[in-house]
């Protein structure tokens, strides 16, 4: 009973009290890597604690859950497969390559367009004509730093995990909370290696442009790198 009791409490702290405080923390915009890392931390412990006390009183429903979990995680990953070689199909029949940039391909697209997209053997970068009339060369470069640095850091897979989680538990109001917070600490993370490239205020003003008037969506990003 008493391990039973430790687990519950447990994956009770990890479930609310302990994302709650996160979420709401000032430094993880300062240190986005510890950041990430509590995040993971709180993901894995708390589904193992979460099993672990259902275990102690059914193990056919912990077994239950860990495949339910383990379903959703491979369903996600398959599914998001699927749909980045459908992407990438696209993109190779509407864009050209830039011979300038090795891996990069150019979209006509009035609007300012910058990602990678995970592929085997590799990824692609992929820009639009709009955001190279948009930015100046340093900016671009910073742009571009940024996106690469999602793949090097392998950004995609950890917000596959978030997203399997949140889709296994819709009704979990901190898996929601958690792929929010994930989503914005990937980009602190892609910043940070932008930063090596080019000085703050570029990727700043880069940042800025290329948002247009979703410029809400990157305040805390264009803030921190700003040092307000």
């Amino acid at each position: 009973m008493t391990k039973v009791l430790i687990l519950g409490m447990i994956a009770v702290a990890l479930a609310w009290p302990v994302p709650v405080l996160l979420a709401r923390a000032r430094w993880t915009i300062r240190m986005p890597a510890v950041a990430m890392l509590c995040w993971q931390a709180i993901a894995v412990a708390g589904g193992l604690s979460m099993i672990g006390a259902l275990w102690s009183v059914s193990e056919g429903a912990a077994a239950l859950l860990a495949l339910h979990l383990l379903l959703n995680l491979g369903l996600t990953a398959v599914g998001t497969s699927r749909q980045r070689r459908r992407h990438r199909q696209l993109v190779e029949l509407l864009s050209t390559p830039m011979p300038d940039r090795p891996g990069t391909r150019l979209i006509e697209n009035e609007a300012p367009v910058a990602y990678c997209l995970p592929g085997v053997p590799r990824s692609v970068t992929v820009l639009s004509d709009g955001l190279l009339r948009l930015l100046s060369e340093e900016e671009l470069a910073a742009v571009v730093a940024h996106e690469r640095a999602h793949m090097t850091q392998h950004h995609h897979i950890v917000l596959m995990a978030f997203k399997a989680w949140r889709t296994a538990l819709p009704w979990f109001p901190i898996a929601s909370r958690a792929e929010e917070a994930v989503a914005l600490l990937v980009e602190l993370l892609a910043d940070d290696d932008a930063r090596q490239v080019v000085p703050d205020s570029v990727l700043a003003s880069a940042v800025t442009a290329v948002a247009g008037t979703d410029a809400a969506a990157v305040a805390p990003r264009v803030a921190r790198l700003r040092g307000a």
